[in-house]
C-alpha cells in the first residue's frame, strides 16, 4: 500500500488549484434594490394625485384625449373653491388665473363639482372663469360603472 508521489512530492489528486478571478457580475443586490424601489413607487404614486376629495356625478360622455395639462378648479360639498389643491375664493381665483395664464386664454380649465353641491354654485364658478376670457372651460364627471350601465 504505497502512495504514488509525482516529482513535486504531492499526491496527484491533491494538487493545488490556482485561484481564478470570477468574471461574472452578481446582480442579486441590484435586483433587490430595484424591487424595493418599485414597491415604494407603486405605493406613493397614487398618493401624489389625490387632490381635493369630491364626489363627482356620473356621465355617459366620452373622455377627452389632449396632451397639454389643464388647470383644475374644484368646488367641494361645502361650496369652497380650490385651484388645483390650494383653497381660494372666487375673486382671487379669477385674478390668479389671469395673472398666471393671461397671455394664453386657450388653456383648458376643468371644473370639478361635488355631486351634492347646488348646480348654481358650479355655474357661478364657471361663469366667472369664462368672463375672465378663458374659452375652454369644461365640467368633469365620473364615468358610470359597467354594471350600472347594463342594468338600465
Amino acid at each position: 500500500m504505497g502512495a504514488h508521489l509525482d516529482h513535486s512530492g504531492i499526491r496527484p489528486g491533491l494538487r493545488r488549484k490556482r485561484y481564478r478571478p470570477v468574471s461574472e457580475i452578481n446582480v442579486t443586490p441590484f435586483v433587490d434594490v430595484m424591487l424595493v424601489l418599485l414597491i415604494v413607487f407603486m405605493v406613493t404614486a397614487p398618493l401624489l394625485s389625490v387632490g381635493v376629495p369630491v364626489d363627482l356625478p356620473k356621465t355617459e360622455a366620452a373622455t377627452l384625449n389632449d396632451s397639454d395639462e389643464p388647470l383644475i378648479v374644484t368646488v367641494n360639498k361645502d361650496g369652497d373653491v380650490f385651484l388645483d389643491e390650494e383653497p381660494t375664493d372666487l375673486p382671487r381665483l379669477v385674478a390668479t388665473l389671469v395673472a398666471t395664464h393671461g397671455a394664453n386664454p386657450d388653456i383648458r380649465v376643468f371644473v370639478r363639482g361635488d355631486a351634492s353641491i347646488q348646480y348654481g354654485r358650479v355655474m357661478e364658478v364657471m361663469g366667472q372663469i369664462s368672463a375672465a376670457g378663458f374659452k375652454k372651460v369644461a365640467l368633469l364627471a365620473k364615468l358610470p360603472d359597467a354594471k350600472s350601465s347594463k342594468a338600465q
